[in-house]
């Protein structure tokens, strides 16, 4: 009997103890004290954003240190879909949620909009089919949401909540006080030390201009050699110093000094790398033409018109007047300087 069942034993063993290790592995030694204290903490928390995001399903994952998507991936899709938070941005922890080898932390509502219950049904009319309160379909239907993985090798080990901070500090800031505090930690040494002193680098993007400076009260908007368009951004009145930094783009090519004795300071060399292609901010995205909505598909080219339909009348445009002290004012360089 026993020769018998000795490979009946052995073949036992051999499916039994896997899964045993498997189920070792998977399984977290967190605490429940230290678990509870990290929901307390981190569920609906207001946090400082060091790092872009991009908009989207995807977010980002920190293991070991490493925050991915990097390098050219982040780039291509913060180009592609543009930035949900930036540095220096607030957000809220929406969503903690502890599973398995990870801890995930949404943002702002995550990436994709949580559905109400009345949208998860479907009322019918005449025929037709409507779902109360609009459907929720767009796969990028909560553009300023995202989310943060915090991934461990096989199983979360037992953290604090200082630990978890301290992990999270790539993404996320939890002990400064303001905007400014919070971007300054995002930025390289030399170009926070420039933003404290109220200095303008060449090679500076328009949101660290606006950090170290301010927004300008007046703007110039011109075109340069080969078509460049560009804008002086003007910060002081005579007979203090005038400072013309010009921006193309969302990069300062040039700066100019007006000092009050008429000395002129001309600064054009690039003074800081910021490396790669930037994304155009929303003062960009406003000074750029608007492209109409259309319903053609990619190539499909605009039909020609029909000599014999008589013109169209465009209807009335009412003027609206703008509101008072709202947007930046935009004259000409011998008005500005006069």
């Amino acid at each position: 009997m026993w020769p018998r069942q000795i490979p009946v034993l052995l073949v036992t063993c051999v499916l039994v103890i896997p899964n045993c290790v498997a189920e070792d592995k998977n399984r977290s030694v967190l605490t429940e004290s230290h678990r509870m204290e990290l929901i307390r903490t981190f569920s609906a928390d207001l946090v400082y954003i060091r790092t872009q995001f991009p908009m989207g399903k995807t977010g980002l994952t920190i293991k070991n240190g490493q925050v991915t998507p990097n390098g050219e991936d982040i780039k291509r899709l913060l180009a592609m879909w543009g930035p949900s938070v930036k540095p220096g941005d607030r957000a809220l922890i929406t969503q903690f949620v502890i599973k398995n080898d990870r801890m995930r932390f949404e943002i702002n509502g995550g990436p994709v909009k949580k559905k109400k219950w009345y949208q998860h049904m479907q009322v019918g009319m005449g025929g037709g089919v409507m779902t109360p309160g609009g459907a929720v379909d767009d796969p990028i239907n909560n553009p300023r949401g995202s989310y943060v993985d915090l991934v461990f090798d096989h199983n979360i080990p037992d953290v604090t909540v200082e630990q978890v901070k301290q992990m999270l500090w790539p993404a996320f800031d939890f002990d400064s006080k303001s905007p400014v505090d919070a971007y300054l930690e995002s930025v390289p040494p030399k170009i926070k030390e420039a933003i404290k002193n109220h200095q303008v680098l060449v090679g500076m993007n328009r949101e660290m201009v606006i950090y170290s400076k301010g927004r300008p009260e007046k703007k110039v908007r011109e075109k340069g050699e080969g078509d460049l368009e560009y804008e002086d951004w003007i910060y002081g009145e005579p007979p203090h110093d005038v400072d013309f930094v010009r921006v193309a783009g969302d990069q300062v090519i040039r700066v100019e000094t007006m000092k009050v004795g008429g000395e002129k300071v001309v600064r054009t060399e690039k003074e800081i790398d910021l490396g790669g292609p930037t994304v155009a901010s929303a003062a960009q995205k406003e000074s750029g033409p608007a492209k109409a909505p259309t319903l053609r598909r990619p190539g499909e080219e605009t039909p020609a018109p029909n000599p014999n339909a008589a013109p169209r009348r465009p209807g009335p445009v009412p003027d609206v007047p703008a509101p008072p002290n709202q947007q930046p004012q935009f004259e000409s360089r011998q008005q500005a300087t006069d």
